[in-house]
């Protein structure tokens, strides 16, 4: 067999080559190089003996032993391609497969072993673990065995079941929930209403039921929350809160007053949805619960002994305040104020303007079915927001009562229709009128909105001062004491950094109201005892 036969014979796959100099995207665009560098090594003597070798072989069907592969690899050692790079070493040949040559095999379906560009690898398969568990994620197996071992321990002895006295143990201590849960969590057990459960019905709620795999946020809003339902209303929080005042020690002395025991209750629950409840629908969903500071705080009351120390929702003198503020403005006790009665709010602090628009309901649509009436779920929202305007809810709140055309900005016209009436307070005053374009430029710099031209309630939101802003507009006395910076009240700052403005208030006004009530008593004693000498005698 000639060399022309030979060269019609091969065909030539540039990735045989192995050049490490020239990449195969190079050899395979430029295709004449490499039929150049093929066509010089078949020219060679021992190339051409080797190719008639093989190709006799083959025909003869005789198998490629390992002395002729050593044969075939020493003969291309020795006659080597004549190298056109500027390294002058030629690559190294891939190693030969003992089932044949390359250009045998590469008319085979498998892929050639002697080229690692020709091998192609079955992607791996990576098992994604289950990340969505609709009831929650199953608590690991040893956090299972332990709270099963708590129970068993608990229940041991009570083949019966525990009474609703023998709960609040497994409540406080296996559940980790605070202690006045435990007639709720008994009453979502015992659905039959049989006065005990038992171990059985135990772990069926609370470990089939997958509560143990709930962080504690969801475990209460579970237990509260009415069935098929997707929120919490005001009346889900009263069997907790009937309890706290039933069992906690600094709520003891209401239990003489049960009237005053459901004023609390509403009290508490009415400043859970005031900070809460951002949508004010009067339905808190759990993201809602999760985000705010409730579940702290009502671990914090289950732990202290003094209910006024727990300054979030649960204290005493906090409701006291607000009672009694309610109770001053209400003067035909009917339990509602309309704007006569509002107007008197803090020595006649607001002016009539403001008072127009909260009853206008812009803010809040009123819970009182009375036109032109304050129920004291409204004046609650009031009072908080009047007196804590670093808040967010009263920010929002004072917001939509300046902004007359509801359109989201507050203009200098609409500031200034506000402003108007306290001007002419302070001319009545005979205080040093302040006008309005001075004043606009000091509201500006104190806000910095975003565009001078209006102010949105991002730039209130953004603002510390947000609220002396709002003071200026519509509430004389405090304006008066921002300008005269009050020593009194900066000490009071200073004195109670982590301290809200309803913070201080209150416990302002709880200090105030007592010692009129101790004066009263002072009073009433005295009389007392003169009645006593004058009859005395008879």
């Amino acid at each position: 067999m000639d060399m022309e036969e030979t060269k019609e014979l091969v065909s030539l796959d540039p990735d045989m080559l192995q050049l490490q100099e020239v990449s195969p995207f190079a050899l395979k665009s430029s295709p004449y190089v490499a039929e150049d560098l093929f066509s010089q090594w078949l020219s060679l003597p021992d190339t051409c003996l080797l190719v008639k070798s093989l190709l006799a072989d083959v025909k003869g069907g005789a198998p490629l032993g390992a002395h002729e592969n050593s044969t075939i690899t020493n003969a291309l050692a020795s006659n080597s391609i004549p190298s056109l790079f500027p390294a002058g070493s030629t690559p190294p040949l891939s190693p030969r497969s003992s089932s044949g040559s390359p250009r045998t095999m590469k008319h085979r379906t498998s892929p050639s072993l002697s080229s690692p560009l020709k091998l192609t690898c079955e992607p791996v398969r990576e098992i994604i673990p289950q990340f969505y568990f609709k009831n929650g994620r199953p608590p690991p197996s040893e956090i299972k065995e332990h709270f099963l071992f708590q129970i068993d321990s608990r229940f041991y002895g009570h083949l019966d079941g525990l009474q609703l006295h023998e709960f609040k143990s497994v409540t406080k201590e296996v559940c980790k929930l605070p202690s006045f849960f435990s007639t709720a969590l008994f009453r979502k057990i015992d659905v039959n209403f049989t006065g005990t459960i038992t171990r059985e019905q135990f772990i069926n709620y609370w470990i089939r039921g997958n509560m143990l795999a709930m962080d504690l946020a969801t475990q209460i809003y579970s237990i509260l929350k009415q069935p098929h339902q997707t929120y919490l209303a005001q009346d889900d929080f009263k069997p907790v809160l009937r309890e706290l005042l039933s069992t906690h020690p600094g709520l003891e002395f209401l239990q003489s007053t049960p009237e005053f025991q459901e004023r609390y209750a509403e009290t508490v629950v009415h400043r859970i949805f005031y900070y809460m409840n951002r949508t004010g629908n009067g339905r808190l969903t759990l993201r809602e619960l999760k985000r705010g500071n409730l579940i702290d705080a009502m671990l914090h009351v289950d732990e202290e002994e003094d209910i006024n120390k727990v300054l979030r929702y649960f204290s005493y003198e906090h409701f006291y305040v607000i009672y009694c503020k309610f109770w001053e403005l209400d003067t035909d006790h009917d339990f509602f104020i309309d704007k006569e009665n509002l107007i008197k709010y803090g020595n006649h602090s607001l002016t009539y303007r403001i008072v127009d628009r909260i009853f206008s309901q812009v803010p809040r649509k009123f819970i009182s079915k009375v036109e032109g009436k304050m129920s004291y779920e409204d004046f609650v929202y009031f009072i908080l927001a009047e007196e804590d305007k670093s808040s967010e809810p009263s920010l929002e709140y004072w917001f939509k009562c300046i902004d007359l055309d509801g359109n989201g900005l507050l203009t200098p016209n609409e500031m200034q229709f506000f402003y108007e009436e306290q001007l002419h307070r302070m001319e009545c005053m005979a205080q040093e009128p302040v006008l309005f374009e001075d004043i606009l430029c000091q509201m500006v710099d104190m806000i910095g909105p975003e565009n001078e031209g209006y102010i949105t309630l991002h730039d209130v939101k953004g603002s510390k001062l947000s609220g002396n802003v709002f003071n200026i507009l519509f509430n004389l006395n405090k304006f008066i004491s921002f300008e005269t910076r009050d020593p009194f009240l900066i000490r009071q700052e200073r004195e109670g950094p982590n301290l809200t403005e309803w913070d201080r208030f209150a416990h302002r006004e709880y200090i105030r109201l007592s010692m009129e009530e101790d004066g009263e008593d002072m009073s009433n004693a005295s009389g007392d005892v003169w009645e006593e000498s004058l009859e005395a005698p008879f």
